[in-house]
């Protein structure tokens, strides 16, 4: 059976609809700034994909009453999830086997942390302790553009949103729901910064993926959605298809706890996966939106599995990561929001500030903006512990 994307729905550091997000992608405008939304000893020292909306106006874009406990995470994806369920036309969820499987890695821990040492004090502040579990923003979401089908959570670190969007592919083509909304979202917190930084593959400059002289990633916040819809319910109800979910693969490399596989085994398995499942050979990807953090690790890994699956024809592939910072969890929903906007536009968005070719290999990744017939677009994410995703997005 085939999987139909009827409706998109996004908010990132370069746009909070699918319209300006394109309209950056095409136009170079990158979203990696200073820290303005919260305080934070690392302030001056990094870069990072932040939106530039305050808390108090995503409450007032949501509508939501004074009294909320809605962490930003939350916020972000219900605003994302409403855009996407508008985008697909529903004005009923439920008049089917409606579901929801969203992805986070944040969770409400973005509120959590700004009042821990409050809680004891303030009670007005205890009531952000419910949302801080990662199912609770998932909750949230489904209450927001009210679902009241079948909920789930995803956390698989940066693959999550892609484990999400291959759940809900997976549970309509079994016959166990008709439409899914997947995707992700995370907000900045501290605690990520931090734990990056102790890391040490954090940026102070502008990251630049599959570049020789990387130095790191910029952390980035995000929330994207997907409307996912049976063949079956498109053609009754004769809806617009924006692109469809071929194919998709996991695994995990099992190597270590935060690095990748020096040889991209759980990368190469994940993309081969796909492709069989997709019933495409390499050859068919006409495009390759790269995982590519601009870490050391990550972007070595990555390169040497593409290398393994396309060998000397590697199609043209570019990390969108320059542009919005890595949003984590978020990363792979709004990747597939690009990748279908790709396909729809034909056209191929640049890899920002890529300047010297890696040393261990000649993969070079597409630099300036590309027109190019588009058919299948193949969308890597890779995640701590090992768990590695890839989903193919067609045109047909």
């Amino acid at each position: 059976m085939k999987v139909a994307i009827t409706g998109m729905g996004i908010i990132s550091s370069i746009g909070k609809t699918v319209e300006e997000n394109y309209n950056a992608l095409v136009t170079g405008q990158k979203g990696i700034s200073s820290i303005e939304n919260f305080h934070t000893v690392h302030k001056d020292v990094i870069k990072v994909g932040e939106i530039k909306l305050t808390n108090p106006q995503l409450e007032q874009l949501l509508g939501l009453t004074p009294d909320n406990n809605y962490s930003r995470t939350a916020m972000l994806g219900a605003y994302a999830a409403k855009k996407a369920v508008e985008d697909a036309g529903i004005t009923n969820l439920n008049d089917c086997r409606s579901g929801l499987i969203s992805s986070t890695s944040v969770g409400g821990m973005d509120m959590t942390e700004k009042y821990y040492y409050e809680y004891f004090e303030d009670e007005t502040c205890q009531k952000y302790i419910s949302s801080h579990d990662a199912g609770d923003s998932s909750h949230k979401i489904a209450e927001y553009i009210g679902l009241e089908g079948f909920v789930s959570t995803i956390s698989t670190a940066c693959s999550s949103a892609a484990n999400a969007i291959m759940m809900g592919a997976r549970m309509i083509q079994q016959g166990k729901l008709d439409r899914v909304i997947v995707g992700g979202t995370d907000a900045l917190a501290k605690f990520t910064i931090n734990g990056f930084k102790t890391l040490m593959i954090l940026s102070d400059t502008y990251n630049t993926p599959f570049d020789n002289n990387r130095k790191g990633l910029n952390l980035g916040e995000a929330a994207a959605f997907l409307v996912l819809e049976s063949d079956e319910l498109v053609q009754k109800s004769n809806k617009k298809v924006l692109a469809y979910v071929s194919g998709f693969g996991n695994a995990n490399d099992a190597y270590h706890q935060t690095a990748s596989s020096e040889n991209g085994d759980g990368a190469f398995l994940a993309m081969e996966k796909a492709l069989k499942i997709a019933g495409l050979e390499p050859s068919h990807i006409d495009y390759v939106n790269a995982h590519g953090t601009a870490t050391p690790n990550n972007d070595l890994s990555e390169g040497r599995a593409l290398i393994r699956i396309f060998g000397d024809t590697t199609p043209e592939f570019s990390s969108t990561k320059a542009f919005t910072g890595h949003t984590l969890a978020a990363a792979a929903a709004i990747e597939a929001v690009y990748s279908v906007l790709a396909l729809q536009n034909n056209v191929i968005f640049p890899n920002l500030n890529f300047v010297t070719p890696m040393e261990e290999f000649n993969l070079i990744p597409q630099t300036t903006l590309k027109n190019k017939e588009i058919k299948h677009v193949l969308s890597n994410s890779f995640g701590f512990g090992g768990n590695c995703s890839t989903v193919i997005f067609s045109k047909n």
